[in-house]
């Protein structure tokens, strides 16, 4: 069924007037703003109760937006278009459908998918009125339910910010909010206290499965999330690509559609960003990035764990990744934008992150006050580091450009004489495994600054953690 026939009557109509909005505005691309000026018009829609429960006037709200746009000359009478940001609204709304077990987009999940979708202006707005994801579900719940929502019971726990992450997908660190990267980091921190003792915070009320799609090996990827999956009382069924050779023996779709009938999660160490993307689409259990070309969300998960532990916090630190702008890289500049760290990647031209994933950092960080820099000179980058991080230069399917690549980053080795361009007590990170001698040196990684094996501990801890809250049952 196409998506568009899923929407509600009030939904369709947010949509047709978030088109009036825009070309009223000047504009003929419909963004987040035009989608919620258009919720403000319906005061018995779905959305506007849950609002007006959440203590937030339609009219103050539509005039706070119309202060935060540009009006340009209308536009009525042309065609519009949504914008990639509006596209993501519809998509997350049709998340949150899924999350309510709803077999139709209302317009209280479009209004759950501008609150998700940050970074738009309309988030923007949001979080300023207050409006978060939890709350706004508790009140969904309330107002299905009938009852009045005392201001007091709009409070949310971290347990209800994990519980609120229950069926989603990890495919990048922009799927979870700020809040939602906090409280899996706590948990984490608190399964791996426990474990050490012999205990667990969470172990859940039956067995589940996890499906493990490996494209690539790791040692790691595989360990940590068969352990995890064990300690909280399940099972993973680990897949190489010769049993399943993704969108060749078998389509990607047909594979999710097949895994989705037999295991409560599914996790794919890809090749193609896509692939995970087609993965999600087509699977109803979450579906978890373990690796793709584009992120590495459960890695940066486990390193921030790792920063906290050793910094005591992230917010206001300095993390200096020197080396390629790899996936690796972009899930750390994303989770550092969310929880306020400042974040410099040093590179040589021409090897810098993802255009599209810096400006989002950018954007997530203007609201927390981390500031994200590129750099050449990695001398001047790690001067104010709390912490180095580093990766090979040449990832799975760039090795027929090793040699050429040695070459152009040999000058942004991390060795002693990069260290001592470092503040005193800067911690060193790498993701493993490591190419002893071109990106680091022995002497580093195996040297009291070196946190490397604690990050390794660490991926058990933090994919725990996205385990138990993707899979709820607790």
């Amino acid at each position: 069924m196409p998506m568009w026939a899923r929407f509600s009557e009030g939904a369709r109509r947010v949509i047709f007037y978030a088109q009036e909005e825009a070309l009223r505005l000047g504009e003929t691309f419909v963004s987040t703003e035009h989608l919620l000026l258009a919720l403000t018009r319906d005061a018995e829609s779905a959305a506007a109760r849950v609002l007006e429960q959440l203590g937030v006037s339609l009219s103050q709200l539509r005039i706070e937006v119309e202060k935060r746009v540009t009006l340009g000359p209308s536009k009525v009478g042309h065609e519009t278009q949504l914008t990639p940001r509006a596209k993501r609204v519809i998509d997350l709304a049709y998340e949150e459908a899924r999350h309510f077990n709803d077999h139709y987009i209302g317009t209280e999940h479009l209004l759950l998918g501008l609150i998700r979708e940050a970074e738009g202006l309309a988030g923007q707005i949001l979080k300023a009125k207050g409006i978060d994801l939890e709350r706004t579900r508790i009140a969904i719940k309330a107002l299905r339910q009938g009852e009045t929502l005392p201001s007091a019971q709009v409070t949310v726990s971290r347990t209800d910010v994990l519980r609120g992450l229950h069926g989603r997908d990890l495919i990048g660190i922009n799927d979870l909010t700020s809040e939602e990267c906090i409280a899996v980091l706590q948990l984490a921190a608190e399964m791996k206290q426990t474990t050490r003792v012999g205990g667990e915070v969470i172990r859940w009320k039956r067995p589940h499965l996890l499906a493990m799609i490996f494209e690539k090996p790791s040692l790691r990827t595989r360990f940590t999330f068969e352990a995890a999956m064990v300690q909280l009382g399940g099972h993973a069924i680990y897949l190489s690509p010769n049993e399943i050779g993704l969108g060749k023996r078998e389509s990607v779709a047909d594979v999710a559609r097949n895994l989705e009938r037999w295991c409560q999660a599914i996790m794919a160490r890809v090749f193609a960003h896509q692939t995970l993307i087609e993965l999600a689409e087509n699977a109803k259990v979450p579906v978890i990035n373990a690796l793709s070309d584009l992120e590495h969300p459960c890695q940066a998960l486990a390193d921030f764990q790792t920063l906290i532990e050793h910094k005591g916090e992230a917010k206001g630190k300095h993390l200096v990744f020197v080396g390629d702008g790899n996936n690796v890289a972009h899930s750390l500049m994303l989770l550092a934008a969310k929880l306020g760290t400042h974040f410099t990647i040093a590179c040589p031209e021409g090897y810098e992150p993802n255009a599209h994933i810096l400006n989002l950092a950018r954007e997530i960080a203007a609201a927390t006050g981390a500031l994200i820099t590129v750099m050449r000179d990695p001398k001047e980058a790690v001067r104010t580091a709390d912490a180095i991080y580093t990766d090979v230069w040449a990832s799975m399917g760039q090795e027929h450009e090793a040699e050429q690549r040695k070459q152009v980053f040999m000058p942004y080795q991390v060795n002693a004489d990069l260290l001592k361009a470092a503040k005193p007590g800067a911690m060193v990170m790498h993701c493993l495994p490591a190419h002893r001698g071109e990106e680091i040196t022995d002497e580093v990684i195996d040297g009291a600054q070196s946190v490397v094996f604690d990050q390794a501990e660490n991926r058990l801890h933090a994919q725990k953690a996205v385990l138990a809250a993707l899979i709820g049952d607790w």
